[in-house]
């Protein structure tokens, strides 16, 4: 199957809030909206908490373009959201971006470099493929780039990004942003038809997985 890229439509430009999007659009419909990952599977979270992992790509634009409203969402999401993301073993460069990603997580930077990343790449034109232009875009940006390094090559490193593609495989996930929720469910902006629709969705999918379905 080829992998491909989940276009992320231009639905955050009608300025509608979260509940405004859903109640215009109705309730999430299975099947278009959503639908469930090739193969379910138990996550471990928090207790009290609902899993949501955005599967994404430094190299993929409609992650890009859907980061600002993820964002957004991340300041406001309900209480009991466990978030993080996974960096996918596709597109280009993907040997690089999943470890730098990891080593950003490590080093508890995801917040600060995550949108200077993908600046980087789609607005600026990095390549970001060679452990010097790594490591002098971290020391541009103020990171410890000989901290950096050592975890971005570390044995943790190359686990966590197994550990990713094992997900991915398991979940069936082939093309990116797509967000899964509770091991159970997947959306992206292609399926919910729009970058704010998507996280209401999610906010949907969270509470069903609430309620026990």
């Amino acid at each position: 199957m080829q992998r491909h890229h989940f276009s992320a439509l231009a639905a955050a430009s009608l300025g509608l809030g979260l509940a405004r999007t859903v109640n215009a659009q109705g309730a999430p419909v299975a099947g278009q909206d959503y639908q469930k990952v090739a193969s379910p599977a138990p996550v471990t979270a928090p207790a009290g908490t609902v899993d949501v992992v955005e599967f994404f790509s430094y190299a993929c634009p409609h992650c890009f373009e859907f980061e600002p409203t993820l964002e957004a969402w991340l300041k406001s999401k309900p209480a009991g959201v466990h978030f993080h993301r996974l960096p996918v073993r596709f597109l280009q460069n993907y040997a690089n971006f999943q470890p730098m990603y990891f080593a950003l997580e490590a080093m508890d930077l995801v917040d600060a470099m995550q949108q200077k990343v993908f600046n980087a790449v789609h607005l600026e034109h990095q390549r970001l493929d060679k452990p010097e232009e790594i490591s002098a875009f971290m020391t541009k940006n103020g990171v410890d780039a000989k901290r950096f390094m050592a975890i971005f090559t570390s044995f943790s490193t190359r686990a966590k990004v197994q550990q990713a593609n094992q997900l991915m495989d398991a979940y069936g996930v082939n093309g990116v942003p797509t967000l899964v929720v509770g091991g159970t469910y997947e959306t992206s902006p292609t399926m919910a038809k729009g970058s704010e629709h998507t996280t209401a969705v999610v906010e949907y999918l969270v509470a069903k997985m609430r309620g026990g379905h």
